[in-house]
């Protein structure tokens, strides 16, 4: 059975803000320290999710913790930031409804986390399939790349989003992901060629320093030393807990996956080098005749090794560093730049540079993850963009951050005050209007066409004549004077007169969140972002591929005379298209809180999250969800968790859900105003009323608890009691049933000593009997005896004469020899002679008969085996004897040998057509044909050869043409040199001087070692014209190769190649045999 669970059981603090009472910014504050000092870093206002950054792993983000939230309704567990994206999931493959992430905050506060965790979620929670999953894998890997380009360490963020980002998540009927659409806003490119002190520069550039390899930094001709290259900060090049070298092989892992090419990749990283390379060249002054200074560069060799990346003419960037030309219609005006004109132009080229890089990378994501399919899609935003910025320096990009976070705020409350019109309506509810603050009166003063900020802006750089960041100021302050949420030092409004926090370079504006002080220094310039057009115009002339597709603008043959749209315009068109896309989407939101600057764990810091509680207009949120009835829940729900506060309702109610729910309601003392029915949901006024119903089902359940406790422990004891009674039945009849076993065994053993004693006893009586009886058959049959000796003896006495003794001696012992011939004759041996059985002397006196006749038989049938030899059989067991007395105990691989017959010719040469060409080329008879190995000193491999012997000599032919290569007569050797080994290796060492001995000793190797050998050998002895053939047996020797000496030594080992003799060559002067132990 599934166990219910709800928001409101086990609760620390108040899971969901609109029930926090009472409703103040102390509370509220005090509510969210309390979550957080107990790890619960989730908290609803409604459907709205506040995430705390806790700055470190919780164990909240688990595959249970998936599995736990999956289909669950929002409120039926504690707050968690999957229950969100469960809900929007839902909607979306359920109610067919589009779905968008809104996650918004400062940096620090988690943003790009949370959104990795909706997309890990959501991942874990659709289909299956090879397809499906290649493409969520696509999705979850676009992050680790956009991240390396688009993230950097800040002082308060070690991975802060340094961009905004909008993903489209598109998905088919079944609710599994088809593709996706990635969007891009406002990049901070300034930070690519300046950052402020204890921040670094976007990632790639210190992965791809620290995490390439030496051959891919040589080129791209980096080197891996940070403090070589300008761009890069170098107190903050090394960050706690963020490895760049592996975060490198993520990022180059991750491109795979998504989809690009290694051509692509390289590309990539080549132009991210020529970045670095760019921010080395410096400039130096250089005067002209006319008095004007023109800028030149310094060291050339940095821009040289930009342009042998990029395909660049090195004078043709050169020149666009030094020249700019300005075009009027039919006109071209060429004026030198001086050098901090140089140094603008190389930043701005930069800047442009990695931009342009960073939409492509986008571009190209898209093109890799978009849907396939043509059919309409369900989509799922997620918004991840910077949230609310209030630095002690605030610029232009502060401005349209803020001015973007106004148009989410403003967006928020329309679709959050829509969303609560829209349900009540749902459940027949009458709407009350709800008195909120409304920003958009602050939205107008930025982006109104005519007098907005951002109008007068873009009209102030637009406009001929000297323009400059006073200017646009004094323009400010002449249009927007008036406005109740615009201040200035120099304006004519006098309140702002004496206003000292308020310096004259400055204009303030009190956003929803907060006044915010900015210095319009470098308005005008940033909103321009102006690249002269020689460097588009170089950039375009680079052979690199990727080049040329970032720069269209500099195509001659396109040129524009018409100024590019400012970056305020862009902006605000890509935030209008946004706010566009948003509306036709239902929201989902998660507002990012950070705890502490620290970025520590267990840490609240008050002020700091006061602070964003203001600007991300929280406490707005409460109010307005708050504004008509705080909580609402289903009939169903409702009744199952407060059932048991009415009788009649308890423990089951058989009718409708509602009809159960307003019996429960009219039972309870709860005024009537504080609830309503709707047409499937209660909505209750007062979070008090809602507390109350707690407190009572809190009472409720501790009484039944107390009653279930009683119940139980009454069935526990008795149980226990009818245990004990059954247990105490089972012990007495297990030990009455072991007392008479024992007390049977006793009697058992009595009985039978009292039998074994009287069956003793008998038969002592009758052994006593039978002894007697024998004693006295004994004693007749030896008086018997000696009557019938002396009877006898009386009457032969007349017989006997002086030699009967030796004549009975003589008959007596003819008898025994007879007696022994016929027995020996009954029990002879078989006629084997190696059958070494002989039957045992019976007789003492006949021990040197016995052994001579032993020695006669055996040599009588040795004569007997040998006749039935004939001559062929007869000279191989004298081959085989003469084997014996060479090898035997000297050589471990004779005694294998013994039960080999020695065949002689193994090849069949004779017979065999293969080799009939080298049978007819032999003039003598062939007395041995075997296939052996030669080796070779070089490396110790063997070559196969044919190895013949006959009478007079020995003959090597190759095996497979047959051809001789080597024919040496028996006179020319004088020794075979063999080890002691089990091995096939033998030496044959010829004579010196002989014209065998040109080319040196041969070494062969042979499974027939044995009888090869021994038939050479033969040869000498039986040849009176030969010496004798000396048979050296060593586990070490010299052979003559040519006109060196190579000693061969055998060791014995385990060889690499299994089981067999191995031989290698260790140096010019040694071979060394590996031969396999023996057991």
């Amino acid at each position: 059975m599934e166990v219910k669970t709800s928001l409101l059981d086990n609760m620390i603090g108040v899971g969901d803000m609109v029930l926090l009472e009472p409703l103040s910014e102390d509370s509220f504050l005090e509510n969210l320290k309390n979550r957080f000092d107990h790890n619960e870093i989730y908290t609803y206002i409604g459907s709205v999710v506040i995430s705390m950054n806790p700055y470190r792993s919780l164990p909240i983000f688990t595959p249970d913790k998936v599995e736990e939230y999956r289909n669950r309704n929002f409120y039926e567990l504690s707050p968690h930031i999957y229950a969100l994206a469960d809900e929007a999931y839902r909607s979306l493959r359920d109610q067919d409804k589009d779905q968008c992430i809104l996650i918004t905050g400062e940096s620090g506060a988690g943003k790009t986390e949370a959104s990795k965790l909706v997309m890990s979620y959501v991942a874990a929670v659709c289909g299956k399939g090879q397809e499906v999953n290649k493409v969520k894998e696509q999705l979850l890997q676009s992050n680790p790349v956009l991240e390396a380009f688009g993230n950097a360490k800040t002082v308060r963020n070690d991975n802060s989003s340094r961009f905004g980002k909008y993903m489209d998540i598109e998905f088919d009927f079944k609710g599994d992901p088809l593709g996706g659409v990635i969007s891009n806003y406002l990049l901070e490119k300034s930070r690519v060629v300046k950052q402020p002190r204890g921040e670094r520069n976007f990632h790639i550039f210190y992965q791809l320093l620290s995490g390439a390899s030496d051959d891919s930094l040589k080129k791209l001709k980096l080197h891996r030393d940070f403090s070589k290259y300008n761009y890069l900060s170098l107190d903050s090049a090394a960050v706690n807990g963020l490895d760049d070298s592996a975060n490198f092989r993520t990022v180059r892992n991750a491109m795979q996956i998504v989809g690009f090419m290694e051509d692509e990749v390289q590309s990539v990283l080549e132009l991210v080098a020529a970045v670095l390379k760019l921010g080395n060249i410096e400039f130096k002054p250089e005067s002209r005749c006319n008095g004007t200074d023109e800028s030149r560069i310094k060291d050339k060799n940095d821009l040289k090794e930009m342009c042998e990346l990029l395909g660049i003419e090195q004078s043709v960037l050169e020149r666009a560093f030094s020249y700019r030309t300005v075009e009027a219609k039919m006109e071209k005006v060429s004026t030198t730049l001086n050098v901090a004109q140089a140094y603008y132009a190389r930043d701005a080229l930069a800047k442009n540079l990695y931009s342009r890089l960073f939409s492509w990378l986008v571009t190209r994501i898209n093109e890799s993850i978009k849907a396939q399919a043509k059919t309409r899609h369900k989509v799922m935003g997620v918004l991840d963009i910077y949230g609310f910025e209030i630095f002690e320096d605030n610029s232009f990009e502060q401005f349209i951050i803020n001015y973007c976070n106004e148009k989410l705020q403003q967006i928020f409350i329309e679709l959050t005050l829509r969303e609560e019109q829209e349900e009540y309506i749902r459940e027949d509810i009458e709407w009350t209007n709800i008195e909120y603050f409304n920003n958009a009166i602050i939205c107008d003063l930025i982006e109104n066409n005519k007098n907005g900020i951002l109008a007068m802006l873009d009209e102030e750089c637009l406009r001929p004549g000297t323009v400059t960041d006073e200017t646009f100021l004094d323009k400010l302050n002449t249009i927007c004077a008036e406005h109740q949420h615009f201040e200035s030092r120099l304006s004519k409004n006098s309140m702002f007169l004496s206003d000292h926090s308020l310096p004259h370079s400055c204009f303030r504006i009190q956003h929803y969140a907060g006044k915010v002080l900015y210095r319009v220094e470098g308005f005008v310039d940033k909103n321009n972002d102006l690249l002269y057009r020689d460097l588009s115009q170089a950039m375009y002339k680079a052979n690199h591929s990727l080049i040329k597709q970032l720069f269209p603008e500099g195509n001659p043959a396109k040129v524009n005379l018409k100024r590019p749209p400012t970056a305020g315009f862009q902006f605000k068109a890509s935030v209008g298209t946004l706010m566009r896309n948003l509306q036709t989407k239902n929201p989902n939101y998660i507002r990012c809180i950070k705890p502490n600057d620290k970025k520590a764990s267990h840490i609240f810091t008050d002020s700091l999250v006061r602070h964003q509680l203001r600007y991300l207009g929280l406490m707005e949120n409460v109010r307005v969800r708050r504004a008509g009835y705080a909580f609402r829940q289903p009939y169903e729900p409702c009744l199952e968790r407060y059932k048991m506060l009415c009788k009649r309702t308890w423990p089951h109610w058989r009718g409708p859900a509602r009809e159960g729910v307003e019996v429960l309601m009219s039972e309870l003392p709860v005024p009537a105003e504080e609830f309503s029915y709707g047409r499937s949901k209660i909505f209750i006024r007062n979070p008090r009323t809602l507390f109350f119903l707690e407190e009572r089902r809190r009472q409720c359940l501790q009484d039944l608890a107390t009653l279930i406790q009683k119940i139980y422990r009454g069935w526990k004891c008795r149980s226990h009691f009818l245990l004990l009674k059954k247990s105490q039945i089972v012990v007495a009849a297990w030990y009455r049933r072991y007392a008479q076993q024992k007390k049977y065994q006793r009697i058992k053993s009595a009985t039978t000593v009292v039998q074994s004693y009287t069956r003793g006893w008998q038969a002592r009586k009758l052994l006593r009997e039978l002894k007697y009886q024998k004693r006295c058959e004994e004693a007749v049959t030896t008086i018997s005896a000696y009557w019938h000796g002396t009877q006898i003896r009386r009457e032969y006495r007349k017989f006997f004469r002086a030699n009967a003794g030796k004549k009975i001696y003589d008959f007596t012992i003819q008898r025994i020899m007879q007696k022994y011939f016929l027995g020996l004759k009954s029990n002879l041996p078989s006629m084997s002679p190696i059958d070494k059985k002989w039957p045992a002397r019976p007789y003492l006196f006949l021990d040197g008969v016995h052994t001579e006749l032993r020695r006669i038989f055996h040599l009588w049938r040795c004569k007997k085996y040998r006749s039935q030899f004939t001559e062929e059989k007869k000279a191989v067991y004298e081959e085989k004897l003469e084997a014996s007395e060479i090898f035997k105990d000297k050589k471990a691989l004779y005694p294998s040998s013994v039960s080999q017959p020695f065949k002689g010719d193994y090849l069949e040469i004779s017979k065999n057509p293969k080799y009939q060409k080298l049978s007819s080329a032999m003039e003598e008879k062939v007395l041995l044909a075997d296939v052996v190995n030669k080796i070779n000193r070089a490396n110790g491999k063997g070559t196969a050869r044919i190895f013949l012997l006959t009478k007079n000599s020995v003959v090597l032919a190759d095996q497979k043409t047959g051809q001789v290569k080597a024919s040496v007569p028996l006179p020319d050797l004088t020794s075979v040199s063999v080890s002691t080994q089990s091995d096939g290796f033998f030496a044959l060492k010829l004579k010196e001087g002989s014209a065998s001995a040109v080319k040196g000793d041969f070494l062969l190797s042979s499974e027939h070692l044995i009888e090869i050998i021994t038939k050479m050998h033969r040869m000498g002895t039986t040849a009176a014209d030969r010496e004798q053939l000396d048979i050296d047996i060593s586990d070490e020797f010299l052979v003559q190769f040519k006109h060196d000496k190579v000693c061969v030594k055998f060791i014995q080992g385990v060889p690499k190649n299994g089981n067999s003799v191995s031989c290698k060559r260790k140096n010019n002067r040694l071979l060394e045999v590996s031969v396999p132990t023996t057991a």
